[in-house]
């Protein structure tokens, strides 16, 4: 029988591990950001200079488009980063909302063609999104929004394709997870809104939420974004798997929940050797919260070391000190002068007791 200790143990451990992956995940995050941004200011400008091919080294791999093989169309908190973690481990590069930050190309076109000219027509429009990158970039299977929403599109472009529909056990269960997270990403990235890559996923929000709840005022409200709405986000939900079941055909469609393991993928997928390892679980509501801060925080501080670095070196070379040198001394200086000025104050107000003392003795003699 479990304890109360061992319970508490238990979940201290969960939220530990939650904490550390959702760290590790930022930090990623980060550094591919400060990596895209130092390509972009720093290399391909100076390659420029040079006279030199601004080129990524993997374009000729790119210049055959290939095509996607799996996608999954379920909405976001149904499971989509574990499935995404299944089929990577299956042999399909997959792309992640979250893999986002690590290939600017494919986030640009999403911002460029779907994002921007629905904020400025305020209308949050599917549109049409370049397929074609994602597959070009070696990713051969999709999960999560915002590609779950264009199965339609996807099953006719991509005719071998295979579509994976992850569901909750319930409309109830899946709103709280969303709404829960939904919450937990959008309070970070409104204080960090003035950074470029902040910006982009505020707008990925603003689009997204108005797709789901099928408001446009989403896209022009001020941060922070209002809270989702329960019952229209649930019609959505209900009516897109509705219409993935409709529309997808049956051999080409897998309806799954993460809970049923690697066996359905396998058999669904025509994969003999299937894994044995436990089917990965993550992503929870805390984890991602903190994946947001630390891809925010991360960068940033960054910048800021490198910045004080540069400033503490040429401190030390103009003065002769280092910092914490030179604030000793300051220190020390500014105690000793607050010191005299109090053994001064202490002087000066014994010498005016011993005046008034003094004065008072001296009327009484002449009383």
């Amino acid at each position: 029988m479990t304890t109360v200790h061992e319970s508490t143990t238990s979940s201290f451990l969960t939220a530990a591990g939650e904490v550390l992956s959702g760290i590790a995940t930022g930090s990623t995050h980060g550094y591919w950001y400060a990596k895209n941004l130092g390509n972009a200011w720093l290399v391909k400008p100076f390659q420029r200079l040079a006279g030199l091919s601004t080129n990524d080294a993997n374009n000729a791999a790119e210049s055959s488009i290939k095509e996607l093989q799996v996608v999954g169309v379920g909405y976001g908190r149904t499971g989509t980063y574990s499935l995404t973690l299944a089929l990577d481990e299956l042999g399909y590069k997959t792309l992640h909302t979250q893999h986002m930050y690590e290939t600017p190309e494919i986030l640009d076109m999403w911002n460029r063609e779907i994002f921007t000219p629905s904020i400025e027509s305020e209308n949050a429009v599917l549109g049409h999104p370049d397929f074609d990158l994602i597959a070009s970039k070696g990713f051969t299977a999709t999960a999560d929004l915002p590609m779950s929403l264009y199965f339609e599109q996807l099953v006719d472009r991509y005719p071998n394709c295979k579509f994976i529909l992850t569901t909750r056990q319930s409309s109830e269960v899946w709103f709280r997870s969303w709404d829960m997270l939904t919450k937990t990403i959008t309070t970070p990235t409104r204080y960090f809104s003035w950074m470029s890559h902040a910006d982009t996923i505020n707008r990925y929000y603003r689009w997204l939420f108005s797709r789901i709840n099928e408001d446009n005022s989403y896209l022009s409200v001020p941060l922070p974004l209002p809270d989702q709405n329960k019952e229209r986000s649930i019609a959505s939900y209900e009516e897109h798997n509705r219409r993935v079941r409709e529309v997808i055909p049956v051999d080409r469609l897998l309806e799954y929940n993460v809970k049923q393991g690697y066996e359905p993928l396998c058999q669904f997928l025509e994969i003999a050797d299937c894994p044995t390892s436990p089917f990965p679980k993550t992503n929870s509501a805390r984890s991602v919260q903190v994946q947001t801060i630390s891809a925010m925080v991360i960068p940033l501080a960054l910048v800021l070391f490198v910045l004080f670095y540069a400033f503490a070196n040429t401190f030390h070379r103009q003065t002769g000190q280092t910092i914490v040198q030179w604030t000793n001394s300051k220190w020390t200086a500014l105690m000793e002068k607050q010191s005299n000025r109090a053994m001064e104050n202490n002087e000066e107000t014994r010498r005016k007791r011993k005046n008034k003392n003094g004065g008072g003795k001296e009327k009484k003699k002449q009383q």
